[in-house]
């Protein structure tokens, strides 16, 4: 059962979609008793960093996440903020993030060298993978995600690093430590490309 964790942020209802058309089992998540059939957790987030972190505090389901992602294994995806929030700590923000993956989240910043920069970063790109990861099973140079941020998750530990995409810079846009993931793009606004990437998470 794919759990889709609703805390007030992220395009909950978009994700159900998918997964409902792919016949694949999904729940909402509200609260811990959701979670109690979890085989998958999907954790999206927009907005700020210390706003998603706070909302996720606040929820009560904290606790059992941390449980079931650090001591049962249970895969868990990342998405957007979701994604910021599986690291240290954030730039834009002052409270801690999960610490699930050692990272923090940066700011981008426009330098001398880049034209057409603009913040947030909003649009389509492609992304590079550095390493074979099953999460990105059928999909190659030529996908395109939609993203729109205005911070980047830099990984201390160089293995952890699936994807980048160029935005002035190369910035990793695909995370995996074990069984925990994060995409910095939106896979339920990607199109094909995100149907896919949804459905080899499920796969995992």
């Amino acid at each position: 059962m794919i759990a889709i964790i609703d805390y007030g942020l992220g395009n909950v209802k978009a994700f159900y979609n998918v997964y409902k058309n792919l016949n694949i089992p999904v729940t909402i998540a509200g609260q811990s008793k959701d979670l109690n059939n979890a085989t998958k957790i999907i954790l999206p987030g927009v907005g700020a960093f210390d706003h998603a972190m706070g909302r996720l505090n606040q929820s009560g389901m904290r606790e059992l996440l941390d449980k079931l992602v650090l001591n049962k294994h249970v895969p868990v995806l990342g998405i957007c903020v979701g994604m910021q929030m599986l690291g240290n700590s954030s730039e834009e923000g002052k409270l801690p993030g999960l610490k699930w993956i050692d990272g923090e989240v940066k700011k981008f910043v426009p330098t001398s060298s880049t034209s057409n920069f603009y913040i947030p970063h909003m649009g389509w790109n492609n992304i590079s993978s550095v390493k074979e990861n099953d999460l990105m099973k059928g999909l190659d140079q030529h996908s395109r995600f939609y993203f729109l941020h205005s911070y980047y998750f830099q990984c201390n530990k160089a293995e952890d690093i699936v994807a980048v995409t160029d935005y002035g810079n190369r910035f990793t846009c695909v995370v995996n430590r074990g069984n925990i993931y994060g995409v910095q793009f939106h896979p339920e606004k990607s199109h094909q490309w995100g149907i896919q990437l949804l459905r080899n998470f499920t796969e995992l």
